[in-house]
């Protein structure tokens, strides 16, 4: 049995807890819970703060955690990251008031910037040579210029709508942050070849986003000409059809290739094209 600390509530929750659907892993009902076990797989979930999940999985109290690398980086504990997720992506960026004019990080010397993610930023700092005043806030720290606690913030950045809003502007990408999945580094071989078979189970959920599968009727004639249209995973498998002179072709293909390709094909005489969804891809 390995345990997973997730976050409690939010959108990196919500994608956590559907990855985790996703690979097969059905948890008890009732989000309230501290603790929830999975019914069919060695797991329980821990549901907590995202910002206590580097530091549960570094002191053993979970096994492992799906937390943003944002965390990993500024909490710096004993972690390993097994895996990167790919998504609840974003970026930790230094931001001014919209009106005053940006010459550089050099405009950062002598100046107050607020923010939740102080050591990201001191190491930022410190390697691009800036004496700044780094000021912690939890929360809010958006508002910090406009009620004159801070001449600019270093926050998490997804849209910028809310820099807007606050009349702030984007000025230097610090950090770039995806959720990973974080280890315990001193896990037991037992434990281990559990977290291995479970990130198996998320990388063929992965492989399998933005992929179709295509199937279609072909002149036997045309055969070469759809393989050179159609190279999929490995190739495209071939089979005969009971109408002499036709065979079937069944290939997994790129969502974004999807359209240019069955364009092509219908033009050399593909007929029932099909595409289906999928769900899962094993190596």
């Amino acid at each position: 049995m390995i345990r997973i600390a997730i976050q409690a509530k939010g959108r990196l929750s919500e994608e956590s807890i559907n990855l985790l659907h996703e690979s097969g892993l059905t948890i008890e009902e009732g989000k309230r819970k501290l603790l929830a076990k999975c019914g069919d797989f060695p797991l329980e979930v821990l549901f907590l703060r995202d910002d206590d999940i580097p530091g549960a999985v570094a002191m053993g109290v979970a096994d492992i955690g799906i937390v943003g690398m944002n965390e990993v980086e500024e909490k710096n504990m004993d972690n390993t990251v097994v895996h990167k997720l790919g998504f609840s992506k974003c970026r930790i960026s230094l931001a001014i008031p919209k009106a005053a004019e940006y010459t550089g990080l050099e405009y950062f010397n002598g100046k107050r910037v607020a923010t939740s993610y102080p050591s990201i930023l001191d190491k930022f700092f410190k390697e691009n040579g800036i004496d700044a005043q780094i000021h912690k806030i939890t929360g809010s720290v958006e508002v910090a210029p406009s009620v004159g606690m801070a001449d600019a913030i270093f926050d998490i950045v997804s849209s910028g709508g809310t820099l807007i809003t606050n009349g702030l502007k984007e000025v230097e990408r610090v950090f770039l942050s995806e959720a990973v999945l974080i280890a315990n580094p001193k896990l037991e071989r037992e434990k281990l070849e559990v977290v291995t078979q479970l990130v198996s189970r998320f990388e063929s959920v992965e492989r399998s986003r933005g992929m179709k599968y295509l199937l279609m009727n072909l002149p036997e004639a045309r055969l070469d000409e759809a393989i050179g249209i159609l190279p999929g995973m490995r190739s495209p498998t071939i089979l005969p059809l009971a109408q002499k002179g036709w065979c079937s072709i069944h290939v997994v293909v790129e969502e974004r290739e999807l359209w240019p390709k069955m364009e092509k094909l219908k033009a050399i005489g593909a007929e029932g094209i099909l595409v289906l969804s999928l769900e899962k891809i094993l190596p």
